[in-house]
């Protein structure tokens, strides 16, 4: 991983001015003449991320002016760092908040996932780690939660990602345990085993736990598929092109963890991250088999690629054993979510209507969409099953989230406050100023949602 954000003090660094839009006629007004034409020309007005670079007379740079939006979207501004000429910078604003929108902008938008590649020299912001400790956390949970996705399958599956959570929980100072291959059935794991043991990979739980004890518990699951072929019913080669980000839920709520830890909320924290290779071999499941639970529960298997839901059975059920207060769930689920919403709105859905609403506050304040989506309990006529408890696939193809979401709700203790966050995990370029990957999508919004409930 790579962005171009520095904490270390440089001799010279040239200042970067932020204009909000609204206030830029009254910047116009204040310049030289030689400014304001080059201002006008390249159109500066109309819209965030645009800069200009005022040269001093012997050529070297004097200030770079860079417009933001009023909102202070730090997304609309991603694509402008990429272009500044090399150097050291550091912001020159009147207020921490646009300094800080200007701060994520850089973070997200000079981020490369450059492990296979040789490391680039760029523009390079520097920051002083202590005053903006917060928003170089948030640049640092989203960069690890991209890398994780961007990872190639062969080097995170779920060996890898086991590594790499037990390193996660050495630098936190969390404890690490897991529950390896044909362990999960001694310790009653069974869904997760079933749709994990064709792969020389083996299956896993991951489980990480940090904070006091006697703080309200608040458990993270993360769907953790290392790589998603579709198993017995194989996808197609453009769908299966970029199945390395199937994992994207365990990488999210690595990602919140993160940040929980960093700003030290008074949580006692359960992070679960069943961890699996959907592949393909003479012992992957099978559409029509039938797969039990922990939970007690059974589960038809209508369909081989709807095998995310049936590992989260069992890691929600063994979520709830220990009566958290609240369980949140981050799964790049459905691609019926990406229909409904595209692929940087995420939808939520909660049994209790004010969290799912603070939430979709919140994702307005941080410009990280989220929008609720019902639990619609009389579609759970769509998940039944003639031979099991359940199916793991809708019986029409309408509402392929919603059935999904409600799949998952069997396996919650009614009386636990739940969120099931359907994350993409991806993103086009438009989001990040023009690199395709791997996306923390929905993290921010419920961070900053649980900062508000949970403050120090």
């Amino acid at each position: 991983m790579t962005h171009y954000i520095s904490t270390d003090p440089q001799q010279h660094t040239i200042p970067v001015v932020p204009i909000l839009l609204g206030t830029y006629e009254t910047w116009f007004a204040a310049q030289n003449n030689y400014l304001q034409s080059i201002a006008t020309h390249q159109k500066l007005d109309k819209q965030a991320g645009q800069f200009l670079v005022d040269y001093k007379a012997d050529g070297e740079i004097a200030k770079v002016y860079l417009t933001v939006d009023d909102d202070l979207n730090p997304y609309s501004m991603c694509h402008a760092f990429n272009a500044f000429p090399l150097g050291f910078y550091h912001i020159e604003s009147e207020t921490e908040e646009i300094a800080a929108a200007v701060i994520l902008a850089w973070g997200f938008g000079s981020y490369r996932f450059d492990r296979y590649l040789e490391v680039k020299t760029a523009a390079t912001l520097c920051v002083n780690e202590s005053e903006y400790a917060s928003e170089l956390s948030i640049i640092k949970a989203t960069c690890l939660v991209r890398d994780l996705i961007n990872t190639p399958a062969d080097d995170m599956g779920p060996t890898e990602m086991s590594q790499f959570a037990e390193s996660f929980a050495e630098e936190n100072h969390t404890t690490f345990t897991e529950i390896i291959g044909e362990a999960l059935l001694t310790e009653n794991f069974p869904s997760i085993h079933i749709v994990g043991r064709a792969s020389h990979k083996a299956p896993r739980l991951i489980e990480l736990n940090w904070g006091d004890e006697n703080n309200p518990k608040v458990s993270l699951v993360g769907k953790g598929v290392c790589f998603d072929t579709g198993g017995n019913n194989m996808k197609a080669a453009q769908f299966m092109r970029w199945m390395k980000k199937d994992m994207g839920g365990g990488a999210h709520v690595l990602g919140l963890a993160q940040l929980i830890i960093d700003h030290q909320l008074p949580v006692c924290l359960q992070v679960l991250i069943p961890t699996v290779e959907n592949a393909v071999s003479s012992n992957a499941y099978r559409q029509g088999d039938v797969a039990q639970t922990r939970s007690g529960q059974t589960i038809e298997i209508g369909h081989t690629d709807a095998e995310g839901r049936v590992i989260l059975a069992d890691a929600l059920t063994y979520a709830c054993e220990s009566n958290p207060e609240l369980v949140i769930d981050f799964a790049t689920l459905t691609g019926a979510a990406r229909v409904a919403m595209g692929p940087t709105v995420t939808p939520i859905f909660s049994n209790r209507k004010e969290i799912s609403d603070g939430i979709c506050d919140a994702g307005q304040t941080t410009h990280d969409e989220t929008w609720p989506l019902p639990l619609q309990q009389s579609y759970k006529k769509y998940i039944k099953s003639s031979i099991a408890d359940l199916s793991n696939t809708g019986s029409i193809p309408q509402a392929g989230c919603i059935t999904a979401a409600l799949f998952l709700e069997h396996f919650i203790k009614p009386e636990i406050s739940w969120v099931h966050v359907d994350t993409y995990g991806w993103n086009f370029g438009d989001r990040t100023g023009g690199t395709e990957g791997g996306e923390a999508l929905a993290m921010h919004a419920v961070f900053q949602w649980l900062k508000g409930q949970y403050s120090i």
